[in-house]
């Protein structure tokens, strides 16, 4: 086939083949003043020439003639037109001028109307049912589909679609992937997250609803006329959208695309889990191979193998449709102070081992007020803020925590795992919400995480790299030297990555920025939603700063719970002295101080793994601890280490942040 009389889109301009009827790139009809006659009569069928028989088919080749311009649709013609190539339209419009400025007039008078042309007005005229989007024919006075009255007011409004379509422009942006971008007007619900817009994919080369910008055969294709009618009715869906659908359409999307914010936003914000997908709601998304109508976030989960996420939505928290409100929730400006305070506490250290670390000793505890709220009230406080789900498992289903009375109950030292964020932050979440009380929403700690591992790689990898030959041995196996760098260089990318699991080199890193000990409560087997085991969990233990000296750290402790994938903060009840409770304890009511004795053992009196030690330090795991962290053994032989809380060093910040978070409580608890 000779490629020289191939014809150019007159929209994109891509070059096809002379039999194409259509653009094979854009759909864009292809010009009629080239088309065959026998292809322009199988389309079109019998009627009035649409050019004027003398046309040359070179005719793009001439210099360029003057256009008259239509007085219905104001599209400029080719002057040998006898009809308005857009809506058919008998010529007689305007002439315009050529592109020397001489106008040219035309002695040609138009031709009769043709049945055709009124066939196509009267399509043209169709008036939309305000109550079902279908458009009806002009003599209909009642919908033929819902019977719903015709509105005149609303019929002349859409025969005039020039404004018709002005506010859902105004919020659709053109993307380069052929998608349309929506934001809906609404307001931005608390704890969104940011995550309001949703991307809802679109047909290309789809008609507008005004008639100046309709595309060409947009009338006469009765593919584009359907499209027309399809663009109306996401329209009028649109508009009926709530707050709440688009958060769960947002959801929906966030759980194909591993977005556990978006699911976060939507359940916070009171959404029910057990929501279905509905045949509307699937046509807005416009992924039929990844949404049907009477799914469920659950469903699309189990679709798309989202087994963290899973986790999560099967919890009893979210089943319960449990709200969270922790303190960084109520406060989000004092929030965000703290977390610069945060930022500026870390320095990094010159020398061999440029490690960041911080400046500041804080401790976070639950203040003592909550013990003298009414049950209700305290009970709704424990719901709001801790995580139940993980409190059972580490309390009733293994019992990890709290398993001494004598800890518990007379000394006073009974732990609560506080709800955090349900993306790969959590590690960095609960190490500030013990500390701080909040989360590392700016990603503070992670940077100076990646930047500490990046910077200190020296002595990090030489450490690392011992530890795990010596439980690669364990298990009979070896590695060469270019799979350990391989997987060093995965450690690094996952802490600088936003969102991405931490593994247990970075706790131990996380124990040099702290300059504290870490010790993770934790299950020891790694189950599926399906409580089927995967594997085996070795986040338990005891991490020590052991790069640094012993004399340039604290000796007191933070503790984290590990349960499915999920770490926790494990943090302590501040004490009452007058009370009797935890009479056992240490409290210098002087200084406000308080001890809080966590355990070293597990409940069968086994001492916890030290993690990352070398082979000479193998057997001498009950002197690191000792020298590390103040330890001493109770009344009932239990092994424990101290965590000092010092409540009048407490940051004024964090005080506040506290203080405003147990205002509503109080009111509460007045009016009961």
């Amino acid at each position: 086939m000779n490629d020289s009389k191939k014809w150019q889109c007159e929209y994109c301009t891509y070059i096809n083949w002379p039999a194409a009827a259509k653009c094979t790139l854009c759909r864009a009809p292809k010009p009629l003043h080239i088309i065959p006659p026998e292809t322009s009569r199988a389309d079109s069928g019998p009627s009035s020439p649409l050019i004027c028989a003398e046309a040359s088919e070179n005719e793009n080749n001439k210099p360029t003639m003057a256009k008259w311009s239509c007085k219905t649709c104001t599209f400029l013609n080719w002057p040998k037109s006898n009809r308005c190539m857009q809506c058919y339209t008998p010529k007689g419009g305007t002439i315009i001028a050529n592109e020397s400025g001489n106008p040219r007039t035309s002695s040609k008078k138009p031709p009769p109307t043709s049945p055709d042309t009124d066939k196509n007005k009267a399509r043209i005229l169709k008036w939309t049912c305000a109550a079902c989007t279908y458009d009806n024919w002009p003599k209909a006075k009642k919908c033929v589909l819902c019977h719903a009255p015709r509105d005149r007011d609303r019929t002349k409004c859409d025969e005039q679609p020039s404004t018709s379509g002005e506010n859902d422009d105004n919020n659709r942006t053109k993307t380069g992937n052929g998608t349309t971008k929506i934001s809906p007007t609404l307001p931005s619900p608390v704890g969104a997250s940011g995550v309001q817009t949703i991307e809802l994919a679109t047909a290309t080369g789809t008609a507008s609803a005004s008639s100046s910008t309709s595309i060409c055969g947009s009338t006469c294709s009765s593919s584009n006329y359907e499209e027309e009618r399809e663009q109306r009715r996401l329209k009028q869906l649109r508009r009926r959208m709530r707050n709440s659908d688009w958060l769960f359409l947002n959801a929906c999307i966030g759980v194909v695309e591993n977005d556990a914010q978006a699911i976060e936003a939507y359940l916070s914000s009171g959404g029910d889990p057990a929501r279905q997908l509905t045949q509307d709601e699937v046509s807005l998304l416009n992924r039929s191979s990844a949404f049907d109508s009477g799914f469920t976030l659950v469903h699309l989960a189990i679709r798309f193998q989202k087994e963290d996420l899973l986790a999560v939505l099967l919890t009893p928290d979210v089943a319960s449709h449990a709200l969270k409100r922790m303190p960084c929730h109520v406060s989000l400006d004092l929030a965000a102070d703290i977390r610069s305070d945060i930022a500026r506490s870390l320095r990094q250290r010159k020398g061999d081992f440029p490690c960041y670390f911080m400046t500041d000793n804080v401790t976070f505890a639950l203040p003592v007020e909550i013990e003298d709220f009414p049950s209700s009230v305290r009970n709704q406080l424990f719901d709001e803020t801790l995580d139940r789900d993980v409190q059972k498992e580490l309390e009733q289903e293994s019992p990890i925590i709290n398993w001494s009375l004598e800890l518990t109950g007379r000394l006073g030292s009974r732990m609560f795992a506080l709800w955090n964020r349900t993306a790969g932050d959590c590690l960095l979440d609960s190490v500030l919400q013990a500390t701080w009380g909040v989360f590392d929403k700016d990603n503070t700690l992670r940077r100076a995480l990646g930047d500490s591992l990046n910077s200190g790689a020296a002595r990090f990898y030489v450490r690392w790299k011992d530890y795990e030959r010596m439980q690669a041995e364990n298990l009979q196996y070896t590695l060469d030297e270019e799979q350990w760098h391989q997987d060093w260089t995965i450690m690094l990318s996952l802490a600088s990555q936003a969102g991405a699991a931490l593994e247990q080199t970075h706790i131990f890193a996380l124990a040099h920025i702290l300059r504290r000990p870490i010790i993770v409560y934790g299950v020891k087997f790694i189950k599926s939603f399906r409580g089927e085991t995967l594997g085996y969990a070795r986040f338990q233990g005891v991490y020590l700063p052991l790069l640094w000296e012993s004399s340039f750290c604290w000796k007191s402790p933070v503790a984290l719970g590990y349960t499915r994938g999920h770490f926790s903060a494990l943090v302590p009840m501040e004490m009452d002295t007058d009370s009797n409770l935890g009479a056992g304890a240490y409290v210098d009511s002087g200084d406000d101080v308080q001890i809080t004795y966590l355990p070293l053992t597990d409940s069968e009196g086994k001492l916890l793994p030290v993690h990352f030690i070398t082979a000479a330090e193998i057997g001498t795991e009950e002197r690191l601890l000792h020298e590390w962290m103040d330890c001493m053994v109770t009344e009932g032989g239990n092994l424990v280490a101290q965590q000092v809380i010092n409540k009048r060093k407490r940051p004024g910040k964090v005080s506040q942040m506290l203080d405003e978070w147990l205002e509503r409580y109080r009111k509460m608890s007045r009016r009961t």
